[in-house]
């Protein structure tokens, strides 16, 4: 990918990473790209690094801007390895002796992945950097996703680097969210769901901290995906919405089945939710990857979870994605559990007993020995009601 001037002077120069499928647990069929930005004044900075597989991919980029020994700073936003990983490679370029700005985490943690040697150099929240005729400033981001995490906001041009903030897992040649146009936001919903989820109440102070500083913000510049310059309002305001955790309604149905049985439920859960004037999405566990499952999950009041029983105890796909589902810690959800067995039974009290240790308002479950009969299959669908009902209960239409 050859450099992109975003603005006067200030490039991204970073890489695509067209045939990468999974990042850690979470399936990326399109891809992702690692963002870095280099700003050309008196001084030279470059914001983040890339992959350590593409620090000469990243390198020649630069070279066809400026020699990479003329960089002054590099700025580490974010320590982890898909953006500092070719920290050690660049550094060795232009020379080890420059700074490295990062934040006290990050000067902590850096040396604990590459040489302790470099010359790392902690800001703190607010602290100035002037290039001559740019100025950046350093906020701290802490948990956002990691402690050492933090934005770097360039004044002139009302540049926000915002390192995982706003991003999404998307390679293309298409780097600004005017080019790419809405297609965009469920991308960006699913790298929410998937990798910030667990951070929402600090996401939500951050947005409010932001707002409240009263900066402009003319484009956000992420380290994964596209760049927002047409409205970075909408990414924004939709952040507050994700991390509100405001519900629609909606459920969603996530299952396995080993000789269709608790597939038979499933489809009648689904049918009684439905004709409640519920929005439902049966999630099929060996046709829908977790990931994508959890993106869904994100605005819907409830997540209906059904196994068969194996070996008395839960299908392995069910119990990997529980197991997932919980890390995440969604709020606001009722929880119900459903499935078929032959001789003991216990899925559908392990699902709920999960739940339950989620914080989930669990209801009882159901369940069915062997094949659903015409009387099983109606319990199922009443079931799907009362779930149904629930929800229209909770949330307002």
């Amino acid at each position: 990918m050859k450099p992109i001037e975003i603005a006067k002077n200030i490039y991204d120069v970073g890489v695509n990473d067209w045939n990468i499928e999974d990042f850690h647990g979470y399936s990326t069929p399109l891809g992702t790209s690692y963002n870095a930005y280099l700003i050309v004044d008196d001084k030279v900075a470059l914001i983040d690094t890339v992959k350590k597989e593409f620090a000469d991919q990243l390198l020649a980029n630069i070279e066809q801007i400026i020699d990479p020994r003329k960089i002054d700073y590099v700025i580490s936003n974010h320590t982890e390895m898909d953006h500092s990983g070719g920290l050690a490679r660049v550094m060795h370029r232009i020379g080890e002796d420059k700074p490295v700005y990062c934040s006290k985490m990050g000067a902590k943690n850096l040396p604990m992945h590459f040489s302790s040697k470099l010359n790392y150099q902690a800001v703190k929240e607010g602290e100035k950097l002037s290039l001559g005729r740019h100025t950046l400033t350093f906020l701290e981001t802490r948990m956002v996703h990691w402690p050492d995490s933090m934005f770097t906001y360039l004044k002139e041009d009302q540049i926000l680097f915002s390192s995982d903030g706003f991003g999404q897992h998307y390679a293309g040649f298409e780097k600004f969210d005017d080019v790419v146009g809405h297609t965009i936001m469920p991308h960006a919903k699913k790298y929410f769901a998937n990798i910030l989820l667990l951070y929402a109440p600090l996401i939500l102070k951050l947005v409010n901290k932001v707002s409240e500083m009263g900066i402009g913000i003319k484009m956000i510049c992420p380290d994964h995906g596209v760049i927002w310059r047409q409205d970075p309002l909408k990414i924004i305001n939709a952040y507050a919405q994700w991390s509100n955790q405001t519900p629609k309604r909606k459920a969603v149905l996530v299952y396995d089945t080993m000789w269709h049985s608790t597939e038979q439920m499933a489809d009648a859960i689904a049918a009684g939710l439905n004709a409640e004037g519920i929005k439902v999405r049966p999630m099929y566990l060996r046709k829908w990857h977790r990931s994508d499952i959890m993106t869904e999950v994100l605005d819907a009041k409830a997540v209906v979870v059904g196994s068969p029983t194996l070996n008395n105890g839960l299908f392995p796909t069910v119990s990997d994605f529980l197991t997932y589902m919980k890390g995440l810690k969604p709020l606001n959800k009722i929880g119900a559990a459903f499935g078929s067995y032959g001789w003991s039974g216990e899925a559908a009290k392990l699902i709920t007993q999960e739940m339950e240790g989620m914080g989930f308002e669990v209801i009882a479950p159901t369940r069915h020995q062997y094949v659903p009969n015409a009387q099983s299959r109606e319990e199922s669908y009443e079931f799907g009601r009362a779930i149904g009902r629930l929800i229209r209960e909770q949330v307002p239409a």
